[in-house]
């Protein structure tokens, strides 16, 4: 119930912000809502199957360019279709890759995918022709629910349209990933990530469910780089960079891996927090290093794991 309340009022919130906030601050919750959908797939993988992908960036860039190619060159500007195009480049390029990456665990999975999203960052680096190399593509308005919104602004369709529709799509990956999670899917998922010896001996096949968390996890991270590529309006190979995919894993420590939504609430504290520490100190990843190491000394749990132990001591002294 208190969930309930606390989701109740923080929906309610985002949907009034554009409303009551300044029009910056709006714009902050483009990437933040973008990077949720990435890290909602990242945590089925990572949290709930034991998997820690360091090449995670190389969908969320699949997802970006995906997005520039069909506005830029061929023309399709509907975001109804460039998402499910994300999706499936996604799911093509994720299905050799995952069939690959899931028969290692542990830190050979991590530097197997660190190792392809370094080979598709050097590809969009080299090979100019297709991708522009270092100066990356554009990535055109898309239309949304049919409409051009000609009449808008850049910031007034980023604040309105965009910001609404991008909700929209957080919402409804949210509540996918719900269902998922606590799927039978969900729970040889964590059964995998227990006791994987006890999961094959109860019959379920290990690598199989890995590699479908792991495609899942891909569609996720595309959805999310077609998202966060329209309010930048170019793409460029640093979205495919593996510190592009630290940055990820670190929200998710942040957030917490343990819960369900705590990689979205290490998403918001990242973007936000990122823009306060840069404004005012230039060596703002020193910063960061150090709360990565306060995290995980003081609290590995991530902010979430905070809050319910929180809420465990009142609960005992009650």
């Amino acid at each position: 119930m208190r969930t309930a309340i606390v989701l109740s009022l923080v929906g309610l919130a985002m949907l009034g912000l554009p409303v009551v906030a300044p029009a910056y601050y709006v714009t902050l919750m483009l990437p933040f809502m973008a990077y949720g959908v990435v890290l909602l797939g990242l945590n089925l993988l990572f949290g709930y199957t034991g998997l820690v992908s360091f090449g995670h960036a190389l969908f969320i860039g699949v997802g970006a360019y995906t997005g520039a190619v069909l506005t830029t060159h061929l023309h399709v500007r509907h975001m109804e279709l460039i998402l499910p195009a994300a999706a499936l480049a996604a799911a093509v390029v994720a299905a050799p890759v995952g069939a690959l990456c899931v028969r290692y665990v542990k830190i050979y999975f991590g530097m197997l995918t660190l190792a392809f999203g370094m080979v598709f960052y050097t590809f969009l680096l080299k090979f100019y022709r297709l991708t522009g190399g270092d100066e990356g593509m554009r990535m055109l308005r898309p239309y949304l629910l049919g409409s051009g919104w000609e009449g808008f602004s850049k910031t007034a369709y980023l604040i309105g349209p965009y910001y609404y529709f991008s909700l929209a799509v957080l919402v409804l990956a949210t509540l996918l990933m719900w269902r998922i999670v606590r799927s039978p899917f969900g729970l040889c998922l964590k059964t995998i990530r227990d006791n994987p010896l006890k999961a094959e001996s109860l019959g379920v096949s290990v690598p199989r469910y890995r590699w479908y968390a792991f495609m899942i996890s891909a569609v996720y991270a595309a959805v999310g780089g077609a998202l966060l590529a329209t309010p930048t309006g170019n793409v460029d190979p640093t979205l495919a960079y593996w510190t592009h995919s630290g940055n990820v894993v670190f929200m998710v420590l942040l957030g917490g891996f343990s819960s369900f939504f705590g990689p979205l609430l290490g998403a918001f504290v990242f973007i936000f927090l990122q823009d306060t520490v840069m404004s005012a100190f230039p060596y703002w990843r020193l910063v960061f290093g150090a709360l990565l190491a306060f995290i995980v000394i003081f609290a590995p749990t991530g902010l979430m794991g905070l809050f319910a132990r929180r809420r465990s001591i009142e609960a005992s002294r009650a």
